[in-house]
């Protein structure tokens, strides 16, 4: 699956381990999200974004959250001056399910406009 293809689905509500995608599925994801990475627990992805200043980096944020709201799934992130973290994880699964790397493809193509 590509990263367009990844960023024209719509996250569905996803609940139970059956849901968690195994590490196959989450390598192969991956390879379509330049710069994303498992994250130090293993249950998640993150990425750091870098802009010039925090006027810019508060906008990111605004429309990161703009689009998790339309979405229903919501990242952990972690901002200051010129930077961003995100991580993306589906609590209800105990890990990663298909609704991160869509959300994730979703910042990629913001970022791409």
């Amino acid at each position: 699956m590509t990263l367009n293809e990844l960023a024209a689905q719509h996250c569905v509500p996803r609940r139970g381990a059956e849901h968690a995608l195994d590490a196959a599925a989450v390598d192969g994801l991956l390879a379509q999200l330049p710069g994303w990475q498992r994250s130090a627990d293993g249950k998640g992805i993150v990425k750091d974004f870098r802009f010039d200043d925090f006027h810019r980096t508060l906008g990111f944020i605004n429309a990161v959250g703009f689009m998790a709201n339309r979405e229903d799934h919501h990242p952990d992130l972690e901002a200051g001056y010129g930077h961003c973290r995100l991580y993306w994880s589906t609590h209800d699964v105990g890990g990663l399910s298909l609704n991160d790397f869509i959300c994730a493809a979703k910042v990629e193509t913001l970022l791409a406009r």
